[in-house]
């Protein structure tokens, strides 16, 4: 019990939490995503692979792979972004990336970390890897397209991303319910605080168009399905994309 409370201690001295990630003795951080694990349909098994958890934050699905056997992930955020609503004192960059590995236990070895933007990754730099995680990161981004070919060039197998889409809400058209359905091919640009109130939401393309910005960068195979078919407010305005490099 005293390694318990402990632990809780340590979790509740961040100010924040984005996060929430199950910890030894049954703490869990205080975070809001994500809102369902099963939603991005990540293999049950990661057995021996190289994975990219680009956009890490907190670190869950750095942690998640290698619960589920990947071999070695590398985690990379910038730490540009802050929800519109944090001090800058509310985000510890790496802190709390590195408590929640030394609690978990994961040596560096294999859970590894590095600051740098999407526009700077390579193979040259990274290395390739056989996963490449992409969630909640592309629609902050000013050049959406340039992170996806970056992406391209260090993948050898599989792209998972989820983003902010279009399909049930526009800020343009009316908020929630009067959004761009079916296969459109569209993407919105907010150039303020149109999204969410947060002008670090740059872009929001339909799920259609998604697709197809993966596939442009050279991804075949390529699958796209909705957080929920009728989003009841708009944190569930979301969307998933799969790609494959082989």
């Amino acid at each position: 019990m005293q390694a318990r409370e402990k632990l809780l201690e340590q979790v509740k001295a961040f100010p924040y939490w984005y996060h929430k990630i199950e910890l030894p003795h049954g703490v869990v951080t205080p975070g809001w995503a994500p809102i369902s694990t099963s939603a991005y349909r990540i293999p049950d098994s990661l057995a021996g692979k190289r994975v990219l958890d680009i956009g890490a934050w907190d670190g869950y699905w750095t942690f998640e792979a290698l619960k589920r056997g990947a071999a070695e992930v590398l985690a990379v955020d910038d730490f540009s972004d802050y929800l519109g609503k944090l001090d800058k004192d509310d985000r510890k960059a790496w802190e709390t990336f590195d408590f929640c590995r030394t609690a978990l236990g994961y040596s560096e070895d294999v859970c590894k970390r590095r600051e740098i933007t999407v526009y700077d990754i390579s193979a040259q730099a990274l290395g390739e890897f056989d996963i490449v995680f992409f969630f909640g990161t592309i629609y902050h981004l000013r050049y959406p397209l340039l992170a996806l070919d970056k992406i391209a060039a260090v993948c050898r197998g599989e792209l998972y991303l989820e983003s902010a889409i279009a399909d049930d809400y526009s800020p343009y058209q009316g908020g929630l319910g009067k959004g761009y359905p079916g296969n459109q091919m569209i993407m919105e640009f907010y150039p303020a605080k149109q999204y969410g109130d947060n002008d670090s939401n740059w872009w929001a393309p339909t799920l259609y168009c998604l697709m197809n910005m993966v596939n442009a960068a050279g991804f075949e195979a390529v699958e796209g399905w909705k957080l929920t078919d009728n989003p009841t407010k708009l944190p569930l305005c979301r969307g998933f994309v799969k790609g494959n490099k082989r």
